[in-house]
């Protein structure tokens, strides 16, 4: 029984490629970042990759992936068929935003416009994600007021490193975005550390009594409803050892937010371009290998209240 890592990459790579594209669709279009060519087709090529990348590994996480344009029908009520339905649309101005930069080497006009609306889109995306999660009830972890603004945070946090890796090796370096990354992903840290602390403490009301509605007495589980184990069993009633839990929150500390930190201050106190690059990307991969666990984490501590006709 473990968290799935088709969801584990997904919600990470498309939150750092969506973060990147609204980033760009916002900062080219506005003249912060110069309308070259080879810096659009590696940094549109970049954000699009890991977002396309997260999609592909969500639909295999799907029992019948040829089923899934289903889930668009549901958008009035579903926030996943929302998901669904913000991301196809996002890539509508996010390819006039690319053809623009790209074949006619400009982000003004109307191309800028439609850099605010792939910047629109690409956030609508992550929000619509977090509250797939943020509105389930049942998992009390995750109903909570950290999980949407925590996905919005990471979003921005991962990519605006991601923009800074990118404008580094294009010897580009910006002290505001040097500096945005780093109050970013503090600000990170002190979201995580503040949820962790809440989940922590989070006491639920539900135990078996008052899920069965049985009183007199307390119920108890003498054998599992059935004989083989079930998706929220696999994906929602994960157990972790608590002291695996304790190390895996300090190696997310560690690399997602204290060691790109301290690059991204070498990469200010050294801002000669090769040095400030290779920094750049070291802080960026190590924040993404961070955030990796983060999400491991987010999925293996979350408890469905299904376990405790499980005993649990």
């Amino acid at each position: 029984m473990h968290p799935a890592f088709s969801v584990v990459f997904f919600t990470t790579a498309t939150g750092a490629g969506y973060g990147l594209l609204a980033l760009l669709g916002v900062l080219a279009g506005q003249g912060f970042v110069p309308p070259d060519f080879w810096l659009g087709l590696v940094g549109m090529g970049l954000a699009l990759g890991l977002i396309s990348a997260g999609l592909l590994s969500s639909a295999g996480h799907l029992g019948r992936p040829e089923r899934a344009w289903r889930a668009f029908s549901q958008w009035r009520s579903s926030w996943l068929s929302r998901e669904g339905v913000a991301s196809v649309a996002t890539f509508v101005p996010t390819g006039l935003f690319a053809v623009g930069w790209l074949f006619l080497g400009r982000t003004n006009g109307w191309v800028a416009v439609a850099g605010l609306l792939a910047a629109v889109g690409a956030v609508a995306t992550v929000f619509t994600t977090g509250m797939i999660y943020a509105s389930l009830k049942p998992i009390a972890q995750w109903h909570s007021r950290f999980t949407l603004p925590g996905y919005l945070i990471f979003s921005a946090m991962s990519g605006s490193v991601l923009l800074n890796a990118l404008l580094q090796g294009f010897a580009l370096g910006s002290t505001i975005v040097l500096t945005g990354c780093g109050l970013l992903t503090l600000l990170g840290w002190g979201w995580k550390l503040a949820n962790w602390r809440y989940n922590d403490r989070l006491e639920i009301p539900t135990n078996a009594n008052t899920a069965t509605g049985l009183a007199g007495g307390t119920v108890r589980s003498l054998e599992w409803p059935h004989t083989e184990e079930n998706y929220l069993l696999k994906e929602m009633g994960f157990r972790i050892a608590r002291k695996h839990n304790a190390r895996l929150r300090q190696i997310t500390q560690v690399l997602a937010f204290a060691l790109p930190v301290l690059l991204l201050i070498a990469a200010f106190a050294l801002p000669w371009p090769p040095y400030a690059a290779v920094l750049s990307a070291l802080a960026t991969s190590a924040q993404f290998a961070g955030m990796l666990v983060e999400r491991w984490l987010f999925f293996a501590e979350a408890k469905h209240t299904v376990t405790l006709y499980y005993g649990r």
